[in-house]
């Protein structure tokens, strides 16, 4: 039995859902442990291209088992949408291969609504907001004022429940942002609409989670986002409200028990970053805009187009610190392809000091980059499949990183599709 975590290393997009769908031919069940509708994993395989928002990697794999977590924000409408559009592509989603923890928390019509008049009222100082409504989520399950999935399958708890948190939640919408406010009315229409969809999939996935390894099962718990927007440990505060750090897996999965054997840090060949923050190795201009195409840099949820700019390799070194991370897959090294030099940040420049360690986030604003150069390979590398036939300088690119990151890495992906993969 071994159990897995695969996570993001940086600050999202880095490719875990197709390392996540290209694993789980070796696991048994997957689990998203936390986040929500608020970001997206690409996954391209023999049935087509995919985004992903809300459901596990692992929902193309015949014989997989996925799991929504109780550490999940649970969008029942998005969740309901995204289940129709990849049943229509062919893939069979029943309550046999999904399920959804009684225990997860609904994330209600009003928390998008308080995610937009927030950002709108920040105005300049937003902090980047999907405004899938992930903040007021997570702010109301912290004041105990959230639905859980369970609650769906007892009316009359549920319609008692909504009452109390409607009045309550009218006290903000109306007097501090000039909102509408909801009617039970609407409420439980909302209910009776996408809760009734979702409710055959949800059961307690805490039971089947410790049955499952009890009978030598293997568990690939996945994560969204990246260490850097840990709520945590991330660039505070423009990160995201959960924690995909690994460490939370065994919590937010429902299985607080589980020990996790290996990490599988996902590191991007080059640095990408959705959303606001402070992102040291940013590139501007016409140099920005040639990697963003190269490597078709747009968020899968917002479509907005990334920030890029060169591997960081302070920030890299962090968060496999962060994760623990056992080993690296790095990902879109052929993006690099058109480069005759490969630059990398190696160092930053902070209070006319070079220092190699990642800084409290207050003081990351007035890092500078220190960029130095490797040599590219500059040819097309998405078919090569062995390490022996890789350029000598791509070779010598990745060794470098996994020299100055300190973790090895066993992957090397040169494409999106599922075999565009290289083990070492």
């Amino acid at each position: 039995m071994s159990h897995c975590a695969i996570v993001g290393i940086n600050w999202g997009d880095e490719g875990k859902g197709r390392m996540v769908d290209l694993l789980t031919e070796h696991y048994d069940v997957v689990v998203r442990y936390q986040g929500g509708g608020n970001a997206g994993h690409t996954v391209v395989n023999e049935k087509g291209k995919f985004a992903l928002h809300l459901l596990p990697s692992g929902i193309f794999r015949e014989g997989v088992v996925n799991v929504l977590g109780n550490g999940v924000a649970l969008d029942c409408e998005n969740l309901w949408t995204e289940i129709q559009d990849i049943c229509a592509k062919g893939v069979a989603i029943t309550p046999e291969n999904l399920k959804i923890s009684d225990r997860a928390s609904l994330l209600l019509p009003w928390h998008r609504d308080l995610d937009a008049l927030e950002e709108a009222r920040l105005a300049d100082k937003k902090y980047g907001s999907t405004r899938q409504g992930i903040a007021p989520f997570y702010s109301d399950k912290f004041q105990k004022k959230t639905v859980m999935a369970g609650e769906l399958l007892y009316p009359e708890h549920l319609k008692a429940h909504l009452a109390d948190l409607l009045e309550w939640k009218n006290l903000t919408l109306t007097p501090v942002y000039g909102a509408e406010g909801y009617t039970m009315e609407q409420l439980l229409d909302w209910a009776a609409d996408f809760g009734e969809k979702i409710k055959p999939f949800i059961c307690d996935t805490g039971a089947f989670l410790r049955q499952a390894s009890a009978q030598g099962k293997r568990i690939l718990f996945e994560a969204q986002l990246g260490a850097l927007r840990d709520l945590d440990y991330g660039i505070y505060p423009y990160t995201t409200s959960s924690n995909p750090v690994a460490a939370y897996a065994p919590v937010g999965s429902g299985f607080p028990a589980a020990r996790i054997d290996q990490v599988i840090g996902v590191v991007k060949a080059y640095s990408s970053c959705v959303g606001e923050g402070p992102f040291t190795c940013e590139w501007f201009g016409e140099e920005a805009e040639r990697l963003r195409q190269a490597g078709a840099e747009y968020g899968a949820k917002t479509g907005r187009p990334r920030r890029v700019g060169p591997i960081d390799i302070v920030a890299t070194r962090y968060g496999v610190e962060t994760q623990a991370a056992t080993s690296i897959a790095l990902t879109k090294l052929d993006v690099l392809s058109y480069m005759e030099k490969i630059p990398v940040c190696t160092r930053y420049e902070l209070n006319g000091e070079e220092i190699d360690f990642f800084p409290f986030p207050a003081v990351l604003p007035e890092a500078k980059p220190v960029v130095e150069y490797l040599p590219g390979w500059q040819c097309d590398i998405s078919g090569v499949r062995t390490w022996e036939d890789l350029p000598e300088n791509a070779r010598k690119y990745v060794e470098y990183v996994e020299r100055s990151i300190g973790c090895p890495i066993g992957y090397v992906s040169v494409g999106p599709e599922r075999d565009a993969i290289i083990l070492r």
